[in-house]
């Protein structure tokens, strides 16, 4: 069809839509969407035009223009007040108004018409702005694709670019079945672009219909590449954002109490839901949660009053009280959320629970309190008395009856979110959905801190729980200190230990990848930050305990607002013609019933400011050497060492002497290292194999190196790809990319980026991996590892082990030293264990303090695979798995 055929076929409505565009740009998690439409009036009347867009509810808009016949009307943000002010000025000259208005969903309505004289053409722009939030390990972007009409050209472009790669992009159908296969996804590693397309044929309901079937949601989902878990630090324009989203950690145990509105107005589909979601959730708890289920109407009734475990028993007659709930009269929620908070607190003050798990009160209610306290901001008050730190609530509002702003500032208040459940033949799923979210907290106290002097404004930076699968973000400004690198330290408390995280960034870095890129939003990282406080900001003036408090809080809102060009629930925007009087105004109205201000998400739930010692720039429990005795601090030789092929040194400091041997096995080989049945420490090295062969031999390394403590049940596991940490059923993952500090009850671990751990046991055994990376392209080389041993570990007498048995130094004597066969390697006899040896002197290498050229250690080598040096042959070191101790030999 011709653009003019295409005006024949709707000319009956008289309008004409010529083209409607939408183009989103998401650059580090932030996006900036622009929607088009280039509409003209075809008809003999002057008419209104209209131009509505479903925005989302956490977006902020920044920017509408529209062009009338050439006169372009420009959209700036003002104080609410002033910018109705001077609309009321123009309004009185008769002019059309925009206004923006908020519908129950996630997302609201941009709405604005103009009244125009037939043949007339007018371009609408509005241009939004939102930060991508992170549910279940992926972000979704959604845009809502409303033309109403068939449209010659229609077009949908997202773009992403994330600096640290794109782990997948997926386009579910979610416009429909009608549009399968329509939406094309190129990507690279950092960068994506989906396109839609549809024709005007392809846009049509049926072959001949006049109607288009483009209605809905138009979504796009990805998630990025994490290669640690220390998080990503992003630095451009003069901010910074840190993203953590750790992965790879086992969840910590919760106890959770469920308080269910059972009143009258549940009767019928909403109860049926939520039986139906609590089947699933209850079904998901473990043996080490702890649970309750409180129901209240008027009354408050408990189906225990006491915690009990998540065993399968539990469950079962929980679901059984459940299903026979029969809902009848009033709400009285004080009391169900005081009962709730009171349960918890006797299990933690009985000390019933694990003091690393998670505590919360998951509450689902329909309507507002009719019984007892029925005062919303009295029950607030009420709850926030009782409530303790470790304790987090999260509302679920179930319908339109509920006052959804109280139910978010409750929760807001004690350390959980709000979400509003649509009572629909899907309430179930969304409420399992909620559950989800929050049924896998991998960490507690997590607080990420910059060396003093770095950075300013910082937003909120001390979280009380992190989920798996969400991220937590924090922005600031970056102050000029001369250093081209920034530092965050992250602390946090997981499941069996408290960890210490390191991240860096270079500040010029991206901003030059940045410049380069054609779809990239450059400065995303100033409106994220302005985006996070200004969100924190309305959080915090919904609880704002005074009327002078609100009124400071307010300023700081507008003054961000205005200064960044965002329409808030304090601002709005005025739209003016260049050279006329005329205006129009967005603005968005309170809706009490749907709560005040878009996008109070999770990431705005308590106060911007904190009260903290700052941390110098390199914290004091970040120092190595405190807690390593051994490697790291040990000068060059008195230490004994496995390097390269199998290359033993082994430091006798009786004889002050330093003794090789190499050793010729297997790949896939396991070697015993030290076993040591006293103090139950057992390290192995498992061989990797060269590419190929060199010289008619296969060279073997150490590929993985397993330090394991059977008294501490704790088993650290090294390998060039990675280092597991597993304490009896925990298993931590983490990355060579980051350096960090883990503390678990007896064992110390430090990961210093790209270069070694450290392995503390009880502050008495100490153990180092050094990392060593050979060029990926190597004809014969493999990444590797060396190993090396402090000589003060105090073992038990039971130690052996390659290197273990040399603990109990053996008397040596060197002596007849001659020229050997080749000028520089003189050779002597060793007397050592009964044997006489043929050992030549050389020397090895120590790469503790160089690693790209290391440092000579000279030795007398023992040959044959150390045969006569170490007690026995040393196939009798081989072992069959990564925590066997050695046989008597």
């Amino acid at each position: 069809l011709l653009e003019e055929d295409f005006e024949v076929v709707i000319r009956g409505s008289d309008i004409t839509v010529k083209s409607y565009t939408v183009e989103s740009r998401i650059t580090a998690r932030f996006a900036h969407t622009t929607v088009k439409s280039s509409v003209v009036n075809s008809g003999p009347n002057a008419q209104s035009i209209g131009f509505n867009v479903q925005i989302p509810k956490r977006a902020f808009i920044t920017n509408f223009t529209m062009n009338v016949n050439g006169i372009t009307f420009i959209g700036s943000v003002k104080e609410k007040t002033v910018a109705r002010n001077l609309y009321a000025q123009a309004r009185a000259r008769g002019k059309a108004a925009g206004i923006v208005r908020t519908n129950s969903q996630d997302m609201e309505t941009f709405k604005t018409e103009v009244h125009v004289p037939p043949g007339s053409k007018v371009e609408f722009e509005l241009h939004y702005q939102e930060m991508m939030q992170r549910k279940l390990g992926t972000y979704t972007h959604t845009l809502h694709i409303q033309p109403g009409r068939l449209v010659p050209q229609l077009q949908v472009d997202v773009y992403i670019f994330e600096p640290k790669g794109i782990k997948f992009v997926k386009t579910p159908s979610t416009l429909g079945e009608h549009f399968a296969g329509l939406t094309k996804v190129t990507q690279t590693k950092e960068k994506a672009h989906v396109v839609f397309k549809p024709t005007l044929q392809q846009q049509r309901k049926c072959d001949n219909c006049t109607e288009s079937a483009v209605d809905g949601a138009f979504t796009v989902q990805y998630d990025v590449e994490r290669e640690t878990n220390a998080g990503e630090l992003q630095v451009s324009d003069g901010h910074f954002v840190q993203f953590f989203a750790p992965s790879d950690l086992t969840p910590l145990s919760k106890n959770i109490v469920f308080v269910i509105d059972v009143s009258g107005s549940m009767w019928g589909l909403k109860m049926k839901q939520t039986v139906e979601a609590m089947k699933t959730i209850l079904d998901d708890l473990t043996m080490d949660d702890y649970f309750s289920v409180i129901d209240f109407n008027h009354n408050i009734r408990c189906w225990s009053e006491e915690l009990v475990p998540g065993t399968s028993i539990n469950v079962r007659e929980a679901k059984k009280y459940i299903q026979n709930i029969k809902p009848n009269g009033g709400t009285n929620i004080n009391e169900a959320l005081l009962k709730a908070v009171r349960i918890l607190l006797k299990a933690l003050d009985q000390g019933l629970i694990d003091q690393r798990s998670v505590s919360m009160i998951i509450l689902v209610s329909d309507g507002d309190p009719t019984v007892g306290e029925i005062k919303l901001s009295a029950i607030q008050k009420n709850v926030k008395r009782e409530m303790r730190e470790e304790i987090s609530l999260f509302s679920l509002g179930i319908g339109f009856d509920v006052d959804f702003d109280f139910l978010e500032r409750i929760a807001m208040e004690n350390r959980g979110l709000a979400q509003r459940i649509f009572a629909n033949h899907d309430a179930s799923e969304q409420l399992k959905l909620f559950y989800s979210r929050v049924s896998s907290p991998l960490l507690r106290k997590i607080t990420i801190q910059f060396p003093e002097d770095s950075v300013s404004d910082v937003t909120r930076n001390h979280f009380d729980k992190f989920f798996s699968g969400s991220e937590l973000v924090v922005a600031g400004k970056v102050k000029s200190v001369g250093s081209n690198m920034l530092q965050s330290f992250t602390t946090a408390s997981a499941a069996t230990m408290d960890l210490t995280l390191v991240t860096e960034a270079d500040l010029q870095e991206l901003d030059t990848l940045l410049s380069q890129q054609q779809h990239s939003f450059a400065g995303f990282a100033s409106r994220m930050w302005a985006y996070i406080t200004i969100n924190q900001l309305l959080a915090e003036r919904s609880l704002a305990p005074t009327a002078a408090k609100k009124r400071k809080i307010t300023q700081r809102i507008m003054t961000l607002a205005v200064e960044h060009q965002f329409v808030t629930p304090l601002t709005a925007m005025l739209v003016e013609s260049q050279d006329g009087p005329e205006r129009l105004l967005a603005d968005s109205p309170k809706d009490p019933k749907q709560g005040c201000c878009p996008g109070i998400g999770p990431a705005a739930r308590t106060n911007v400011h904190f009260v903290s010692s700052k941390p110098p720039s390199q914290p004091p429990w970040f120092d190595y050497t405190t807690t390593t005795q051994g490697p790291s601090q040990a000068k060059a030789p008195h230490v004994t060492v496995v390097e390269n092929d199998p290359h033993f040194i082994v430091h006798l400091p009786k004889n002050n002497m330093d003794v090789c041997f190499n050793i010729d096995s297997k790949p896939g080989h396991i070697l015993n290292l030290v076993s040591d049945p006293g103090t139950g420490i057992v390290i192995n090295g498992q061989l990797v194999g060269g590419k190929k062969m060199k010289n008619n031999k296969l060279n073997t390394y150490f590929g993985t190196i397993s330090i394991y403590s059977e008294d501490a049940g704790v088993k650290v596991v090294v390998r060039p790809s990675s280092i597991d940490l597993m304490e009896g059923k925990n298993n931590h993952s983490f990355s060579w990319a980051a350096t960090a500090k883990l503390n678990l009850n007896r064992v110390k671990v430090a990961i210093e980026k790209e270069h070694k751990i450290t392995v503390t046991i009880d502050d008495k055994i100490s153990a180092m991996v050094l990392l060593h990376r050979v060029w990926k392209k190597h004809p014969f080389n493999v990444d590797f590892l060396g190993f090396y041993t402090p000589n003060d570990n105090q073992y038990s007498s039971q130690v052996h082990g390659l290197i273990g048995q040399f603990v109990n130094e053996p008397e040596v004597k060197v002596f007849d030293m001659h020229e050997g066969t080749e000028p520089e390697k003189k050779q002597a006899t060793m007397e050592v264990k009964g044997n006489k040896l043929t050992v030549t002197r050389g020397w090895q290498k120590d790469y503790r303090n160089d690693k790209k050229h290391g440092s000579d250690v000279y030795c007398w080598f023992v040959h044959n695979s150390g045969k006569g040096f170490i007690d026995g042959h040393y196939s009798n070191y081989i072992v069959p798995d990564l925590n066997s101790f050695l046989p008597s030999l």
